[in-house]
């Protein structure tokens, strides 16, 4: 190929289903093809590398999707994870022009325009690489960066060129801490201090449910053994937590609306004064630091909650602002106690 002497080209890709129909191109990239994408893309020349391998098979996903970095990125401490490159064409859907390619992420999601997006990770569009040609020229050899959306657009320095990027590529092996979460989430739900607005909570329904801390900490565990860590997502554990939590911030608050619960009107400082669902088990105010809690969230999985929960009168409407039905109640404290009995 002129380049990737002595690689395994043929042994690099991972041709599953869904890399066959989102990434790979039926057809390597023609001269003309390559012009008119490079004049669609800004007018950046790709590296002739990059070329190379299209030529041996046009996009995909590599069977190595983890590279070592230099320096922490928003990823991770050591490394980041691609979940394919972009081929040059328009077929599909990720390559580099087709509906998700490079010029979606700068048009879009506002992306800098540096270069060419080349590559998505696995957190679905909040960090990309990308060829920067911020250095060298539109016509010049791009370095691979690392761009982070949820900070600011961040760049990090990647790889000195792409050719760099894909040998420097390893298995994902190397890096799996998968035990180690687990264990660390363990921890999390087992020892972790509650936030003030749950203590108070477990205080308001003592006369209901006395151990209501430990029914949280047993909830907390069988989420973690279901998932190997400790998040809420839409599955029946966390839908039960969720369920729980609105029981207990209801125990002492007025819930008038989903955004009022979801999180404090941006008028009023932040403070525990003024409970919300992301003070009780998200984020921590700096001068009351607790353990228990999730450390992000989905806002959608939140909002599905919510109005599965409103057109089932699961949560209904009352003279004291939205809150659990009887019934439901009822059946969730009985859930709470199967879990509990079970040892989370």
């Amino acid at each position: 190929m002129g380049h990737f002497e002595g690689f395994d080209v043929a042994g690099f890709w991972d041709d599953s289903a869904y890399a066959l129909k989102e990434y790979v191109e039926e057809a390597p990239p023609s001269r003309e093809l390559i012009a008119s994408l490079e004049e669609e893309l800004g007018g950046y020349h790709l590296p002739d590398s990059y070329i190379a391998l299209m030529n041996a098979q046009n996009g995909g996903v590599p069977t190595r999707v983890c590279f070592p970095m230099a320096e922490p990125t928003d990823w991770a401490e050591s490394y980041l994870e691609i979940s394919g490159i972009r081929g040059i064409g328009r077929t599909r859907s990720q390559s580099l022009g087709g509906e998700f390619g490079s010029r979606f992420w700068i048009e879009m999601w506002q992306y800098p325009d540096i270069g060419v997006y080349f590559a998505d990770t696995p957190s679905a569009g909040h960090d990309m690489l990308a060829l920067d040609y911020r250095t060298c020229g539109k016509h010049g050899e791009p370095t691979v960066v690392h761009v982070d959306q949820e900070h600011d657009f961040a760049i990090t320095s990647v790889a000195e060129n792409f050719e760099a990027f894909v040998m420097g590529l390893v298995d994902e092996s190397v890096y799996d801490t998968s035990e180690q979460d687990r264990l660390d989430a363990l921890a999390t739900v087992r020892e972790g201090s509650f936030s003030p607005i749950l203590l108070r909570a477990f205080g308001e329904v003592e006369d209901v449910l006395p151990d209501a801390d430990r029914r949280l900490r047993a909830l907390g565990e069988a989420v973690v053994q279901d998932k190997g860590f400790f998040a809420l997502h839409a599955d029946a554990r966390s839908m039960l937590m969720y369920d729980y939590l609105f029981w207990l911030f209801t125990s002492f608050n007025r819930v008038g609306s989903f955004e009022q619960y979801l999180r404090t009107p941006p008028q009023h400082e932040r403070s525990y004064a003024l409970p919300d669902y992301e003070l009780m088990i998200i984020f921590i105010l700096g001068s009351e630091p607790y353990g228990f809690t999730t450390g992000g969230y989905g806002p959608g999985f939140l909002e599905q909650w919510w109005e599965s929960r409103i057109a089932s009168s699961h949560i209904v409407e009352t003279a004291d602002g939205y809150r659990l039905a009887d019934a439901v109640i009822t059946a969730m404290l009985d859930k709470l106690a199967t879990v509990a009995g079970q040892g989370g």
